[in-house]
């Protein structure tokens, strides 16, 4: 039996004159394909398989997949590497804001240093001072200088009235950057002619002027700029060598002396030997010797020799490849004690490029300049010819203006 079914009356908009419904109203959107999907080739070989229903089997949504289980190591090598990197990171950290603090100590050098922020491109020439005035650690019974007196001295002052006159023990230059690192050494009792006072021993210009007068003195006399200075601090550089475990030295002579009145004494063979804090400082100011002929004779050029070998066992010692386990696990407290060493020029950012300079700069050996006479009061005599050669071979090129080198005695 057939069923009839009535016919709805069309309604407008809805359906056409035959009473067919209309399409609804829609939009088109087409999608835009990622940017890893446009570099990628379209894999049509993988699309016929799915759709012929030849494919090894669903593929499952990538929510649903199983993560990987990574081996216990793997974290544990990881935090490892964090911690490593977090100490290597404090440091940095240490030595860089030690290094400011003892910026920021330094009395003003007004114009007198001609150095820039960019030691580790272009080399510059830094001045090392270290003065005869002494704390009670390193001063006989009636040598200790006062508080006030240590910190005027050490900040690079002139001596206050109410000290007594200190004087520059140890002049060293130091050539760092561009790939060089060489020394050269200045013997206190070298004659020079000093910035507006009579000509006297170079480790007076300390006494009347200062690190300021001093610097212009060697720059008179060498005829090149000074860059930086460095003053050393003797109680930081003992604390920054027992920091390191010590140095190590090459003595080409036996040494025995005795300073500050008998309170330190040395008594070393020929041979390497590993100093402490203190029996590094007692062999930078070895002047006599006491064990007898056939030994060192105790000049100051000697001297220089023994603080260049100092200074070389420091730098071996912070970048013997053996020592590195020792240095890492040391690191923020070497970091942090190693600029406490001296007052300087050199802040957070130039520092560091001293170490860098030091490391790939190569030892650069020992040289001092050598005295050609000594006159009646003492002083040595260095001659144009000598100042000529040692600065060339410093600079690495003729200096920059003609050295005064030592007056006519």
């Amino acid at each position: 039996m057939r069923q009839y079914y009535p016919l709805m009356p069309a309604q407008s908009g809805d359906q056409g004159e035959q009473g067919r419904p209309e399409p609804p109203d829609y939009k088109v959107y087409r999608s835009r394909p990622g940017l890893l999907s446009r570099l990628r080739s379209p894999d049509l070989s993988t699309l016929r398989e799915r759709v012929s229903g030849k494919g090894k089997g669903p593929t499952r949504p990538a929510a649903e997949k199983e993560p990987a289980v990574r081996p216990p190591w793997r974290r544990v090598l990881k935090w490892v590497g964090i911690a490593a990197l977090a100490w290597i990171v404090l440091s940095f950290l240490a030595f860089a804001v030690s290094s400011q603090i003892q910026k920021w100590k330094l009395a003003d050098m007004g114009n007198t240093l001609h150095g820039n922020p960019f030691l580790a491109a272009s080399p510059q020439t830094i001045l090392v001072l270290g003065t005869d005035i002494r704390s009670g650690q390193f001063a006989g019974p009636d040598q200790a200088a006062s508080k006030g007196c240590l910190k005027a001295a050490g900040s690079g002052e002139a001596p206050p009235s109410r000290c007594t006159p200190y004087r520059s023990d140890t002049i060293m230059l130091i050539r760092a950057g561009g790939g060089a690192f060489r020394k050269l050494s200045i013997p206190r009792d070298t004659l020079a002619n000093i910035p507006g006072h009579p000509e006297n021993k170079i480790n007076s210009a300390y006494a009347v002027g200062g690190a300021k007068l001093t610097i212009r003195t060697v720059e008179k006399f060498l005829g090149t700029n000074v860059d930086q200075v460095a003053i050393i601090d003797f109680d930081g550089f003992r604390k920054f060598i027992d920091t390191i475990g010590g140095v190590q030295v090459n003595l080409p002579t036996k040494v025995c002396s005795t300073v500050s009145g008998g309170a330190f004494n040395l008594k070393l063979s020929a041979g390497e030997h590993t100093l402490n804090g203190f029996q590094a400082i007692t062999l930078a100011r070895t002047r006599e010797n006491t064990c007898g002929s056939g030994q060192f004779t105790g000049t100051d050029i000697e001297r220089a020799e023994f603080q260049q070998l100092i200074l070389d066992g420091i730098k071996g010692r912070l970048t013997d490849p053996l020592r590195l386990p020792y240095n890492f696990i040391k690191g923020p407290f070497i970091g942090w004690n190693a600029p406490k060493a001296m007052e300087s020029s050199m802040g957070a950012w130039t520092m560091p490029q001293l170490v860098f300079a030091a490391v790939i700069g190569g030892g650069g050996g020992t040289d001092v300049l050598k005295p050609s006479s000594t006159t009646a009061a003492g002083n040595l005599i260095i001659s144009q010819h000598e100042c000529q050669r040692a600065v060339k071979t410093f600079l690495g090129h003729d200096p920059p203006h003609q050295p005064a080198c030592s007056p006519p005695s």
